[in-house]
């Protein structure tokens, strides 16, 4: 997977830019223009690694500095510099640059700890590392899944699903009240990837808010910084073999407090359309099915929100007109008790798959009747 490292730019030409700190050439000194240059431009210039040691003035400390030139890294004269790097992060992206004391890592085990955090899956409790880079906030304000206050104000009222923030001004030195600005949150929506998107507000009532500032946490998300996981105790050790060959021991606890626990939505379908032996109808009387098996289903035949369902429950009653074949023998005794044919249908019913347990979030009807767009 190819990312942009931190800070650069695709400018108007489709090239990749990344900024620089020029170095005044009368004086010597650092200055706070910054330019961004591309790869080939870069390879004009003399460019001092980001943590040089400057004093106060901006001027290089040492005589000699560590500096990059046509992708060779050498000691030059502090007078031939043209440019310093912004930050010593801006070789890698965003994800690598969360790993803290990434210089002492292995090169491997550092690729393999950012592609490793990209598939990081949001915790319902997650909790913001102890030992971060600072990178964890610029993360998840930027990843546009948290909610950012527009304009600076007052939160007048919360809720789980929206929040509410007035505005302030202040003008001739008295603050002025404005509009009344409200922010809704996103509450368990399926990602495309099928875990849970959830906004949770992380401001209180009489809070004073300023622009740009995170009013609610995304998913992976704890009061604004990037959470990933879980800060628990680990231990590096052996215990009785049953860690041999990179096997983990984990405590009974972290199941049953729900420390790792994730939430993922799955979405199931079910058409009703019409056959050449006639339509297929959405509905509770279901041929050969026990009442016990009915027991969530609504008088559609839908099942009811709320519902906790496991493997093989059903999910929408429906039955398909069968054509007409020869009688079983269960028929040919109904034939002989009632005197007429059972009902020709066979059960089409949705239902739930291997391994797709859980509790049912909402259920969503269409219709053309209703004016719904629906495929042929």
């Amino acid at each position: 997977v190819n990312s942009l490292s931190s800070f650069a730019k695709v400018n108007n030409s489709g090239f990749i830019e990344t900024p620089y700190r020029r170095v005044d050439p009368d004086t010597g000194k650092v200055t706070d223009r910054i330019d961004y240059l591309t790869a080939d431009e870069e390879d004009n210039y003399v460019v001092a690694q980001a943590n040089a040691r400057l004093g106060d003035d901006g001027a290089f400390l040492d005589e000699e500095v560590i500096s990059r030139f046509r992708g060779e890294n050498t000691v030059i004269k502090r007078e031939r510099l043209d440019y310093m790097d912004v930050s010593p992060k801006q070789v890698v992206s965003a994800a690598t640059a969360c790993i803290p004391f990434l210089e002492n890592d292995d090169s491997n085990r550092a690729l393999m700890g950012a592609n490793m955090q990209r598939q990081a899956v949001p915790l319902m409790n997650p909790e913001s590392p102890i030992v971060g880079t600072g990178m964890e906030h610029v993360s998840a304000k930027d990843s546009g899944a948290a909610v950012i206050c527009k304009y600076e104000g007052i939160v007048e009222k919360v809720e789980a699903k929206q929040v509410w923030v007035r505005r302030v001004k202040e003008i001739d030195g008295q603050e002025v009240k404005g509009d009344l600005d409200k922010y809704r949150m996103q509450k368990f929506i399926r990602s495309n990837q099928g875990t849970c998107y959830n906004q949770r507000p992380i401001v209180s009532e009489g809070d004073r808010v300023v622009k740009g500032e995170i009013l609610a946490d995304g998913p992976s998300m704890e009061k604004g910084e990037l959470a990933l996981g879980r800060n628990v105790m680990v231990g590096f050790m052996t215990w009785d073999g049953y860690n041999y060959e990179d096997a983990i021991i984990m405590s009974e606890r972290l199941v049953k407090d729900d420390v790792y626990t994730s939430i993922h939505i799955e979405e199931y379908e079910s058409e009703s359309r019409d056959t050449k032996l006639g339509p297929e109808e959405i509905t509770r009387d279901i041929p050969n099915v026990g009442e016990d098996a009915l027991r969530n289903l609504d008088e559609r035949g839908i099942i009811r929100i709320g519902a906790e369902v496991k493997d093989g429950d059903l999910l929408v009653g429906k039955v398909t007109p069968k054509g007409v074949t020869e009688l079983t023998a269960e028929e040919r005794l109904l034939h002989a008790i009632f005197g007429e044919k059972a009902r020709e249908v066979r059960d089409t019913s949705l239902r739930v798959p291997h391994g797709g347990g859980g509790i049912i979030l909402d259920v969503k009807v269409f219709n053309r009747e209703d004016g719904d767009e629906l495929p042929p």
